[in-house]
């Protein structure tokens, strides 16, 4: 129930979360909780997570260096928790580059002594998942600059894999009071 319109519910809606972003105090939980409980309490369940979302973002203009950017990666990746079909879209964009390159640019196979067929979609998928799966990881070695593209596929799978752990086990809190 959003329209975008005149005074409908999302044109409220924005308009309450800048208000709360005007605060001349700064940056306080309390109101955006208390925006969230009355949007769960009238059933627009969306709205209360787009207002959890925009207190989360409040409070990474809070933070030290560190937390921002640990902050800006887990909005990026997953929306803090309120949006965890990001890291699907992630793992996706992530997995159809790695197969797209390796399938052009063929690491090296480790290990001469038996012969093996390399499939780059499975590399690309053992390279994103922090634990392998497929055997892929150590059987070959990318070469040249697929070298780089490989460790930043296996980084953006532990930063995914941790952001979805910790949405999983409600650190992030993606439907309760954070």
């Amino acid at each position: 129930m959003t329209t975008g319109r005149g005074g409908g519910p999302a044109a409220r809606l924005s308009g309450r979360l800048a208000w709360l972003r005007r605060d001349p105090v700064g940056y306080r939980p309390q109101p955006y909780e208390q925006l969230a409980a009355y949007y769960r309490r009238i059933g627009h369940e969306s709205d209360a997570r787009r207002v959890l979302l925009a207190k989360q973002r409040g409070r990474r203009r809070t933070l030290r260096p560190p937390g921002v950017l640990w902050g800006w990666l887990l909005d990026v990746m997953v929306g803090y928790g309120y949006r965890p079909w990001l890291a699907g879209v992630w793992a996706g964009l992530l997995l159809a580059l790695g197969t797209a390159v390796f399938s052009t640019q063929h690491p090296s196979q480790i290990g001469l002594d038996e012969k093996r067929s390399f499939n780059p979609l499975l590399y690309t998928l053992d390279l994103l998942v922090p634990v392998s799966l497929f055997d892929q990881r150590g059987a070959w070695e990318p070469v040249g600059w697929t070298q780089w593209l490989a460790g930043g596929l296996i980084a953006a799978g532990w930063v995914l894999a941790t952001a979805l752990i910790a949405g999983a086990t409600r650190v992030l809190r993606p439907s309760g009071p954070s």
